[in-house]
């Protein structure tokens, strides 16, 4: 087992619908199946790490109703710690409306924070010795900002390595980026955080040249089709994506972070982990469903050594 990790965001229920195509403003389209299940960024990145292998807590908070019962569920069902699951008396446990276009696998998400956005002072002191006690803390934008911000100045005040997935896509103040060990956006996500548009690996250089600029330590961008890029001060390098048989695409950047995530808490260099996040999302994409796609250590290790060696 390696360092400590607390995962620090947002558990949604996901109300997951397949479809043949997505529909256009306005149109209604029959649907194939339904499912509900487990999401939200930070639960589906916290299991990501969980089932790679790493020790890893997650912070969140659900409503006082049933979708607040299928987190603690599924949970204590994969033998994590619920410790840190803060239950809202008012708001109700978020939900993200999820359609798949069966076809292509590709999705369109709304997400409806709910409780998770409504993250307090009380709940963040409660959580404090925690996070000042972790290794690595990974962030994403799904919770209410003045309680991220708050978590980060805790946890950069405390010497802990920050790793912020800037998911959604949002801006982010300067005096906040200066603080941030590692950035993990996707394409569109770089492009809102530097103004660069990306369409190739030159074009991710740029951005992350940018954020660097901007005081952050390392950048991952996460490229879709292109793979992924990775960029410190010593080098940089463009990491091809892997080719597989994609069923549902929701979730494949969560998993990356878990499997980055992961790698980090075991001591791996930057690109060694930047490899692994590519084949943690690889194999997520293969499995219908978020946090239930979230691959084994048996099956990362597996696909890792037969592509990278």
């Amino acid at each position: 087992m390696g360092k400590k990790v607390v995962v620090f965001g947002s558990f949604v229920v996901d109300l997951t619908g397949r479809t043949r195509t997505l529909p256009v403003p306005g149109q209604t389209v029959m649907g194939s199946t339904f499912v509900m299940g487990p999401g939200g960024k930070g639960s589906n990145q916290a299991v990501a790490a969980h089932r790679a292998g790493a020790d890893v807590t997650l912070v969140t908070k659900v409503g006082k109703d049933v979708f607040g019962k299928v987190a603690t569920d599924f949970y204590e069902k994969e033998g994590m710690n619920t410790e840190y699951i803060f239950v809202d008396e008012e708001k109700e446990t978020g939900c993200a409306l999820i359609t798949v276009e069966e076809g292509t696998a590709q999705n369109e998400i709304v997400v409806i924070s709910g409780a998770c956005g409504n993250i307090t002072e009380e709940d963040i002191e409660k959580s404090r010795a925690l996070i000042e006690s972790s290794d690595i803390l990974l962030l994403q934008l799904e919770i209410n900002f003045d309680a991220l911000y708050k978590v980060i100045d805790i946890a950069h005040a405390a010497g802990v390595t920050i790793v912020v997935n800037t998911a959604p896509a949002a801006e982010l103040p300067a005096e906040i980026l200066k603080k941030l060990d590692i950035v993990t956006p996707n394409e569109t996500e770089a492009q809102i955080l530097t103004g660069v548009k990306i369409e190739n690996g030159d074009d991710a250089k740029k951005a992350a040249e940018v954020l660097m600029e901007k005081g952050v330590k390392q950048v991952v961008i996460t490229l879709g089709s292109m793979g992924a890029f990775a960029m410190n001060n010593e080098k940089y390098e463009l990491v091809e994506r892997l080719s597989v048989d994609a069923i549902d695409t929701t979730g494949a950047g969560d998993a990356f972070n878990g499997g980055f995530v992961m790698a980090l808490a075991e001591g791996k260099d930057l690109f060694t982990a930047l490899r692994y996040g590519n084949v943690t999302g690889a194999l997520s994409v293969t499995r219908k469903g978020t946090a239930p796609s979230m691959p084994d250590r048996e099956a990362i290790d597996r696909l890792y050594a037969e592509v990278y060696g």
